[in-house]
């Protein structure tokens, strides 16, 4: 029973409003109501004042007239003007729209009226005057787009009439006589070299040897003992094919004597020092003539194992037994 009078009490206290809720809400309601009736009953109070389709035509008339009065004004006061400034404003529009005479010109000797009926401005015709006083010349039609202040429209406009006269040759001297004379170019022949007498200076004048590589050249050359073929010159470290095969029809051989190397009586040190022996092949022929005995022939370095046919036909002509 207690519970019910509770939810009774509940139900009660959300669902009644109190006294300013119930004025808030008819305040509220009264204000909603006003603002609907508003549109209905301003005409009443208020009448819009209308104006008859005669009246309405007759004040158009009017305005029509005062504008045709005005442009009448306009005219009458520009045809006032001095001829100059009528000139100017031509001119000026002429510019700006791109109208104007259109005839054949130099731009290089037209005179300033003539830039003027072209419609061209004062302005613009300064700037080509000043153009032409400081040694500048227009020699192609296309040039009178450097002009400054000249629009592009009236550029492609005035280029198909720009006729530049071809510069006269001075008076006392034939064209022919400005020509450029032809000169022979000279054939440098570069002189042959001897591989084995040639220093570094003859190594350096052929075409693609600087001193780096003439320096290995004459090295290599040395170590070996001189060039028995014009071929080992290829050898060199460092040295390109292509440059070696500009510079082979200039190498000669003369002097074919070379340093010989005896294999009975040549230390190790001596023998490595040689570009194709080196340590590994002198220590076998130290070996084998130790257990062998001198070598009787330079056949007898084929009887070492490791030396080829090839590398003997190679290093044959750089030894000697006696």
């Amino acid at each position: 029973m207690l519970f019910c009078i509770m939810q009774k009490r509940a139900a009660d206290h959300y669902l009644n409003f109190t006294r300013k809720e119930r004025n808030g809400t008819v305040f509220l309601l009264f204000a909603i109501l006003s603002c609907i009736s508003v549109p209905f009953i301003y005409p009443l109070f208020f009448k819009e004042e209308r104006i008859a389709k005669t009246d309405f035509q007759k004040e158009l008339a009017l305005l029509k007239t005062i504008e045709k009065d005005s442009t009448k004004k306009y005219f009458s006061k520009e045809n006032t003007a001095t001829d100059d400034d009528h000139y100017y404003k031509l001119s000026e529009r002429n510019e700006r729209t791109g109208y104007g005479a259109l005839f054949s010109f130099d731009p290089n000797t037209i005179s300033d009226d003539g830039w003027k009926k072209l419609g061209l401005r004062e302005k613009t015709i300064a700037t080509i005057r000043n153009y032409l006083s400081k040694g500048g010349k227009f020699r192609k039609p296309e040039d009178i787009e450097k002009i400054w202040g000249l629009h592009e429209d009236q550029v492609k406009r005035l280029i198909p009439y720009v006729s530049i006269k071809a510069a006269e040759p001075v008076s006392g001297f034939s064209k022919e006589e400005f020509t450029k004379p032809n000169y022979e170019r000279k054939k440098f022949v570069v002189a042959s070299v001897d591989i084995n007498d040639s220093d570094t200076s003859a190594w350096i004048a052929l075409p693609g040897i600087a001193a780096k590589l003439s320096n290995r050249i004459i090295n290599f050359r040395d170590r070996l003992g001189g060039f028995y073929r014009i071929s080992q010159v290829a050898e060199t470290f460092g040295l390109p094919d292509s440059v070696f095969q500009k510079i082979r029809p200039t190498l000669i051989l003369n002097n074919k004597s070379i340093k010989q190397l005896n294999i009975n009586t040549a230390t190790l040190d001596e023998m490595k020092q040689h570009p194709y022996i080196r340590y590994n092949l002198a220590n076998l022929i130290i070996q084998y003539r130790n257990q062998h005995g001198n070598f009787s022939s330079i056949d007898d370095i084929k009887k070492i194992m490791t030396v080829t046919e090839d590398q003997y036909m190679k290093l044959s002509p750089y030894l000697k037994v006696q």
